[in-house]
């Protein structure tokens, strides 16, 4: 997929992150999923909400459709990940030619104006198309729904190296004398905890290697950095915006949060990561409308005007736009999934140790961010933040 894609993608995902809710709400969100339906409206736009759906975009809506198609295409060859699209319009609805013939191949239905009927054909697609993961699809309904675009993303990968189950409580922070579902791993690759500095300091990231092409890496800020702060300074560091330094190169201590770094006395000269962290489950429903200026929507949400002209020669408006996501890390793998709609309406003693060794001991046990990143390409699949681990 283009450089130029993966950075637009990845820049709509860390304002999207900026914008995350702060204090003790779980959250998760793919602009991955968001932005290829964007990218659709405003190859179809005018006026503008044409400008406005560029600039969200970051690249010339005449160039959005091009990109989109190009980025589900790349998205379809990444393994462990499954994606559609879907258009659904009313029966009548006029819908230009040339917009349509450039549309990604996927699902094609029409509207019956009956909710009902049309909910239950609409969460049937969205279920079949996520395994089940996400089983309605997120959009507002009536009987003057004009057309209604999709998206599914849904992402399944296994560890390479899986983790110990087991059951504990953390000693400190908001989860202490909590019990919760702890995941535990050692590995002698000490680099696979890194740390980066960004606006509100220090950030622990922690890279769980997938056996396809996808990882996972969980992110801990300081604990007074705001949850925007810390997922943005992550996206920052995995996407190489930002440097970071791997832990065989940090000075003994505590060098970031949650992270131990020192040489201690062991029976083996390898060095030694020793993993702690939590597993979690978090699903998250998201109004694109309450920042409708994030996803260029303001104007087009105006239902005095039509703004696509490129789609229908009927004026149309967008009156719905909404997401569901949940991201569940366990002890074998990572699953993730999110459906997008819009709506255009009218996780015995030993012998003396013989050697010195470098050890490092990282632990996740207070609210943290987790991005899913394709290895690749570096582009963001899906980011979100676990303010509540599972409890045993």
């Amino acid at each position: 997929m283009r450089n130029s894609t993966v950075r637009a993608v990845n820049q709509l995902t860390t304002r999207w992150a900026a914008q995350a809710p702060v204090g003790d709400t779980s959250t998760v969100f793919t602009a991955a999923g968001v932005w290829p339906l964007l990218a659709l409206l405003a190859d179809g736009s005018g006026g503008p909400a044409r400008t406005e759906l560029a600039q969200a975009l970051g690249i010339p809506a005449e160039a959005a459709g091009g990109a989109a198609r190009e980025l589900l295409a790349a998205l379809a060859d990444v393994q462990g990940l499954r994606t559609a699209t879907g258009l659904w319009a009313k029966a009548g609805l006029p819908l230009e030619e040339g917009w349509t013939a450039r549309l990604p191949a996927g699902a094609r239905g029409t509207l019956t104006g009956d909710p009902d009927t049309d909910a239950k054909a609409l969460d049937a697609w969205a279920s079949d198309r996520t395994g089940g993961l996400i089983e309605r699809m997120p959009v507002s309904l009536d009987e003057n729904t004009l057309l209604v675009l999709a998206s599914a993303l849904a992402l399944r990968l296994k560890w390479i190296q899986p983790f110990d189950e087991g059951c504990g409580e953390p000693f400190a922070g908001p989860w202490a004398g909590r019990p919760v579902r702890t995941l535990h791993r050692s590995t002698s690759l000490l680099d696979r905890v890194r740390v980066a500095h960004g606006p509100s300091g220090a950030v622990t990231l922690l890279e769980v290697v997938g056996a396809a092409g996808v990882d996972v890496h969980l992110v801990l800020g300081e604990p007074e950095a705001s949850v925007g702060d810390t997922l943005t300074a992550g996206i920052a560091a995995v996407t190489r915006v930002l440097p970071v330094t791997g832990a065989s190169l940090l000075p003994d201590g505590n060098p970031g949060p949650g992270l131990a770094v020192g040489t201690v006395a062991d029976h083996s000269p390898e060095p030694r990561l020793d993993i702690e962290t939590v597993a979690f489950d978090v699903r998250s429903e998201h109004d694109l409308l309450d920042h409708a200026w994030l996803f260029g929507l303001e104007t087009a949400t105006d239902r005095g005007h039509g703004h696509f002209p490129g789609i229908s020669s009927q004026p149309l408006a967008i009156t719905s736009a909404r997401q569901s996501a949940l991201a569940r890390f366990h002890a074998e793998g990572f699953e993730a999934a999110a459906v997008t709609a819009l709506g255009a309406r009218a996780g015995c003693a030993p012998p003396r140790p013989r050697y010195r060794a470098r050890r490092a001991v990282v632990r996740f046990d207070r609210p943290f961010g987790f991005l899913a990143v394709h290895r690749t390409s570096r582009l963001v699949l899906a980011a979100g933040w676990v303010s509540e681990p599972e409890s045993p």
